[in-house]
């Protein structure tokens, strides 16, 4: 299967999405600060997921999407930095955190697949 096929590969485009649309509303002081690392972690999420993908060996694989599990929880974090920053809205945060929740099941659900095979 092609990862452009994968659920994970979606829905972790559609969060990346969100993210962008929340993070232009950020003070422009934090272009390069919260608001850049917060979209590094979340391009991160399906640039490493189609990375893994294209690998030879299961090993490999599976660490790209470990990588990928890693880089849904740094943005989690720095969801909840932003929020205590009161850079966005506790609905607008509460949104995110359920895209975030969505990617990191299917996400684990494909890992733990891959690890089967």
């Amino acid at each position: 299967m092609e990862y452009k096929e994968l659920e994970v590969w979606k829905k972790s485009r559609i969060l990346v999405n969100k993210l962008y649309e929340i993070t232009k509303t950020f003070l422009k002081d934090e272009l390069y600060g919260l608001t850049n690392q917060m979209r590094r972690s979340a391009i991160s999420i399906p640039s490493n997921i189609a990375e893994g993908c294209g690998r030879r060996t299961s090993a490999d694989t599976l660490q790209f999407l470990h990588i990928s599990r890693g880089s849904l929880y740094e943005l989690e974090t720095q969801s909840y930095l932003a929020l205590d920053q009161n850079y966005f809205e506790i609905k607008q945060h509460q949104i995110l955190l359920a895209q975030i929740l969505k990617c990191k099941k299917l996400l684990n659900g494909f890992i733990n697949y891959y690890k089967n095979l």
